[in-house]
């Protein structure tokens, strides 16, 4: 499921970089700042340079529930009868290209590859809200969170950022509207996969997997990381 390789994607061309390039224009959003609304008319595309947007639907009550996380190189703005599928918010700070609609469709009837990739980044953004509902589909919280964990790292891979320590800018409230959790749930099921020693921590913001075996056991709930964490020795008080 996580095999970035069969997630790659095709780049776009020089050429049609440049056809793009014609048309866009740079958008830049404080973290926080609302980039789009579910049910607007969808006007522009919008490609990520950097930065990290969520994905979201408003729920009875003013409560957002997140539906996806989007990283550099993503498009985001899906639309559905000409109004946008979800509303989208900057995690971080954010700089995208914002593509308007009406100059991109006959660009693309004139391209074919370009409407190909168009389209290709657009079900990615498909595939990973069937993810999503695999994900709310897991029983245990840690099972959830560690299945979050993979996804987060195959994102990230395939925005080209590499390295062992994965980046977890979103705060644990936004985790939480994803997972279908409480961001306390969420605090406990990090404490327990780092206490099982499936996952290292140095702070809130940067984690290892450390051993992959024992993580992929607890998204496939073979495993309860909680098992481990009980069986250690208690401190004096």
């Amino acid at each position: 499921m996580w095999d970035t390789a069969e997630e790659s994607e095709v780049p776009l061309t020089g050429v049609e970089r440049a056809v793009l390039a014609e048309i866009a224009t740079i958008a830049r959003f404080k973290r926080g700042e609302i980039i789009f609304k579910e049910g607007d008319p969808a006007s522009a595309l919008f490609s990520i340079i950097d930065g990290v947007v969520k994905l979201y639907r408003m729920q009875v009550g003013a409560e957002e529930h997140v539906v996806r996380f989007m990283f550099a190189n993503d498009l985001i703005g899906l639309a559905e009868f000409g109004k946008y599928v979800n509303s989208a918010k900057s995690v971080t700070s954010t700089t995208l290209y914002k593509m308007p609609t009406r100059a991109l469709e006959p660009r693309l009837r004139q391209n074919p590859g370009l409407e190909f990739h168009i389209l290709n980044k657009l079900s990615h953004e498909l595939r990973r809200t069937q993810d999503h509902a695999l994900v709310l589909a897991k029983h245990r919280a840690s099972a959830k969170l560690g299945m979050f964990i993979r996804m987060l790292e195959a994102d990230q891979n395939l925005a080209g950022v590499d390295g062992a320590e994965l980046s977890v800018p979103m705060p644990r409230t936004d985790i939480a509207a994803y997972l279908g959790m409480s961001p306390e749930a969420v605090t406990r099921a990090f404490a327990d996969l780092v206490s099982c020693g499936a996952l290292s921590s140095r702070d809130r913001r940067h984690l290892k997997i450390v051993d992959r075996a024992k993580l992929d056991a607890i998204i496939a709930e073979t495993e309860d990381p909680t098992s481990a964490s009980t069986a250690l020795p208690h401190r004096r008080r």
